[in-house]
């Protein structure tokens, strides 16, 4: 499994996979409760594959955050988002410790480790299936 397919919906809790795309948007299906719902072209939405965190000298893919996390926890679930801003800042630079604290808000630290423990029991992010993504995002594709 990847998260080439998952989205963040702007205004919806959760994530959600892509399932089809359609003439006026698309289609996906809730990683929550399994409700399927339709999502207009004009929506804010996010590919968890295309999002990167900030540090001090790159920008860092989010794949690599969560099998940075993955390889912490030993594929297990990670620390509690509702944790106090100080322990989640603690916890998030044992796993980037170069992550830039002036632009990586506790807010963002929260979603990551929220998208982590919801898309870690459904198998999206283990060490193995993130290692195989990082790789595939570091070679270039043949023109």
């Amino acid at each position: 499994m990847s998260i080439q397919k998952i989205l963040a919906v702007s205004g919806k809790p959760g994530l959600y996979e892509l399932k089809i795309q359609t003439r006026t948007g698309f289609v996906a299906e809730s990683l929550l409760d399994g409700k399927k719902i339709t999502v207009g072209m004009r929506a804010n939405v996010s590919l968890l594959s295309e999002i990167a965190v900030y540090t001090y000298s790159e920008e860092v893919r989010l794949a690599e955050v969560l099998k940075a996390i993955a390889t912490k926890e030993n594929d297990g679930l990670a620390m509690s988002h509702k944790e106090d801003d100080a322990k989640l800042k603690a916890y998030f630079r044992e796993i980037l410790p170069e992550f830039d604290e002036d632009r990586v808000y506790a807010s963002d630290i929260k979603k990551i480790l929220n998208w982590y423990n919801l898309l870690q029991p459904k198998g999206f992010v283990s060490v193995e299936a993130l290692s195989k993504e990082v790789k595939e995002e570091e070679t270039p594709a043949a023109e």
